[in-house]
């Protein structure tokens, strides 16, 4: 399969898919680190893609995406962005309302 089709695929399929350096639980950047603390502050699931085990997804996502740089959050198959905005979102509640609206409360942790 074409890893712009598998990017798209992941998109499409996980409510709320974050691309990270390393996994929730051992994030491997600062800015990773910082952008799941504000995730699971809202105590909502999320997948998550490492990025630095997926160098084929590494190398296309900023392509398919226009956005440069990792982490990225996508919410209900769009683009939210990267640390400072969620970091942000999340400071002024506007991520928790975002997560809300697409992930049902039954699937809240």
């Amino acid at each position: 399969m074409d890893i712009i089709e598998t990017i798209k695929g992941q998109v499409e399929s996980n409510a709320v898919i974050l691309y990270m350096k390393g996994s929730p639980d051992q994030p491997q950047c600062g800015f990773s680190a910082q952008t799941v603390q504000a995730l699971m502050a809202c105590g909502k699931r999320f997948a998550f893609v490492d990025v630095l085990s997926n160098p084929d997804i590494r190398a296309n996502l900023p392509k398919y995406a226009n956005w440069p740089t990792f982490p990225q959050l996508w919410v209900g198959g769009e683009l939210v962005g990267g640390c400072d905005i969620i970091v942000e979102m999340h400071g002024n509640g506007e991520l928790q309302t975002l997560l809300d609206q697409v992930v049902p409360a039954t699937e809240s942790e």
